[in-house]
């Protein structure tokens, strides 16, 4: 039976963790649990590496892992800490020789033909990013041996993709899970989902709001991810959660 590995490769927000110019306790800890990239996540199945977002750090995150292989990435939406590292697949096209397959919604293609307009010039210079663009919508779709289902949520008012992948699921930058959506993540063996802080936010779920989520949908493990400095210390956090939910963390590695 196939196994499911996986890679937290970044866990924080737009700004990560520690935020430019922030003296609070969390942003001034000496705990690596508290050192957040950008959100990302990296999975192996079957025959497949996938990477979900690849944002400004991504480079970072493929060198402290090893990670040396990626066969295709998932995009949940275009904001910039989710895309903003797409230049930094050249090593992997050099090696593989051959482009990156790049899968997101036609809104998200759009932003990243425009933001990379330099990729798809008809005369382009030597060395780009190799892209090869797939359009999908919110039926699932196929990648070598993977079944992947798209997942509908919003931030705020942009829809958004999640994505199920066998009984794994991962949602990010989510603030609205409609019922209709919630039935394609029951039967769960693990669900990671974002929880942005204490408080409620009008784009992100915040803790409260994720632990409901988890409570209606009963995974048999939650991870959060998406994680501010508002959350507090990582391991003083860990403590007010059930034991079947956990605070992702950078590096930390799964498998299902």
């Amino acid at each position: 039976m196939a196994v499911l590995k996986g890679v937290f490769l970044g866990t924080g927000t737009s700004q990560g963790i520690p935020v430019i110019g922030c003296d609070c306790s969390v942003c001034k800890s000496q705990n690596l649990y508290n050192k957040r990239l950008r959100t990302s996540f990296f999975l192996s199945y079957k025959d497949v590496d996938i990477v979900i977002d690849a944002g400004p750090d991504f480079r970072q995150q493929m060198l402290q892992n090893n990670i040396t292989n990626v066969d295709a990435i998932l995009l949940t939406h275009e904001h910039k800490d989710h895309t903003g590292g797409l230049d930094d697949i050249r090593p992997i096209n050099f090696r593989k020789k051959q482009a990156m397959d790049i899968y997101a919604e036609d809104r998200v293609i759009e932003s990243v033909r425009r933001e990379y307009s330099y990729v798809f010039k008809k005369k382009t210079y030597p060395g780009v990013p190799l892209m090869v663009l797939h359009e999908i919508s919110n039926m699932s779709f196929q990648f070598n041996s993977l079944t992947i289902q798209p997942i509908r949520t919003y931030h705020w008012d942009l829809p958004v993709f999640g994505f199920r992948i066998d009984s794994f699921a991962y949602i990010t930058d989510a603030s609205l899970i409609e019922d209709s959506e919630m039935r394609k993540l029951h039967n769960l063996d693990v669900l990671v989902i974002n929880a942005l802080r204490f408080e409620k936010h009008y784009s992100h779920f915040n803790l409260e709001e994720a632990l409901h989520i988890i409570e209606i949908l009963k995974p048999k493990h939650a991870y959060l991810t998406h994680i501010s400095h508002y959350l507090g210390d990582h391991t003083e956090t860990q403590k007010k959660l059930p034991p079947h939910v956990s605070l992702a963390y950078d590096g930390l590695q799964i498998q299902i």
